[in-house]
């Protein structure tokens, strides 16, 4: 588990993870060089336990992000044959390590990822996040379709929770081949594809996690990832621009029909108001789905106006700044 200014989650990470149901279960927590209580409250969590481990990252080389760093510390550190690189705001259900190990062998994969449940809890979680999973969705398609492609742009690995069979991670060289990227978990899931590797991506209810909590959190995270994983499956600068400014049609899309109907208030014409109302309550329909899925109220659906904007505040946030510069948890990384 890499942990970098986690003390606001680790402890019912830690909690989850010492309830497994595996048998034979080794936990490595590296403390990122945390500005807060991250190690103290993880070594406290773990007690005595000896199946945890809690490490002090070291400093953190050239041409290296922190996370893969971390990840990778980790790895040295393990003794399994099966490793598992998950974040700090996981839940892990009991039976979660158990159902994952036997998925990994029926599907004969070298590399598991589950897809959690998200939780959302407050508001800006609630009308933002719906937006940009689907964003994701419309760009991967369903797990058939992910599990089924051959192509490295198509893999998706979800690095909350990411199971690989060490033989298969030292084949194809771990964190270290894709060292100097932010969106670490994409990139391992494409170099698994390259070198043939067996990879399955599913669904699990045992799984949560929190992403983010507040809207400056959402607005930076996404602005870390969103740019990354289009030059990931465009691979030119110029071109990944373009196409996340394209995706401004999305945004566009759930903000036409409030348009529609400040327009009819104003013009009173009968046609903008019909427009209006049904295209604003099909929005509003869409984004409920997507809340009921993550065990949210559905009807707050119906202010997909400001997850919109959200969405598109984003969007050319991320076009501008590109990879030329990432901010994340009091780091940042530059890119030429």
């Amino acid at each position: 588990m890499p942990a970098r200014d986690e003390a606001r989650n680790i402890q019912r990470c830690l909690a989850s993870l010492l309830a497994s149901r595996y048998p034979r279960l080794e936990i490595i927590v590296v403390d990122d060089r945390s500005s807060d209580r991250t190690g103290e409250i993880a070594r406290r969590a773990a007690g005595a336990d000896p199946r945890v481990r809690v490490l002090a990252g070291r400093e953190r080389p050239q041409g290296w992000y922190g996370k893969p760093w971390a990840c990778w510390q980790g790895c040295e550190a393990s003794r399994g044959e099966l490793l598992l690189f998950t974040d700090a705001d996981t839940v892990h259900g009991p039976h979660l390590h158990e159902l994952s190990v036997a998925a990994l062998q029926a599907e004969r994969a070298d590399l598991l990822s589950v897809m959690p449940h998200q939780e959302m809890r407050g508001f800006w979680e609630r009308v933002a996040q719906p937006f940009f999973f689907l964003l994701l969705g419309l760009r991967f398609g369903t797990l058939a379709r992910v599990n089924r492609s051959t192509l490295p742009r198509d893999a998706i690995a979800n690095g909350q929770f990411l199971m690989v069979t060490r033989e298969s991670y030292e084949w194809v060289g771990g964190h270290q081949a894709v060292r100097n990227t932010v969106i670490e978990d994409l990139m391992l899931a494409a170099e698994y594809r390259r070198a043939g590797k067996r990879h399955f991506l599913a669904l699990g209810e045992d799984l949560s996690v929190r992403m983010y909590t507040s809207l400056r959190e959402i607005v930076a995270g996404w602005t870390k990832n969103l740019f990354a994983g289009v030059l990931h499956v465009v691979q030119r600068h110029w071109l990944a621009r373009l196409v996340t400014i394209g995706a401004l049609d999305v945004p566009a899309a759930f903000l036409a029909p409030a348009a529609a109907l400040g327009l009819f208030a104003w013009l009173r014409f009968p046609a903008l108001g019909v427009f209006g109302a049904t295209s604003f309550l099909s929005c509003a329909l869409v984004i409920g789905r997507v809340l009921h899925s993550s065990r949210a109220p559905a009807a707050l659906g119906l202010l997909h106006p400001l997850g919109a904007l959200v969405l598109a505040f984003v969007l050319l946030r991320a076009t501008i700044r590109g990879t030329r510069r990432i901010e994340w948890k009091g780091r940042t990384y530059s890119h030429p």
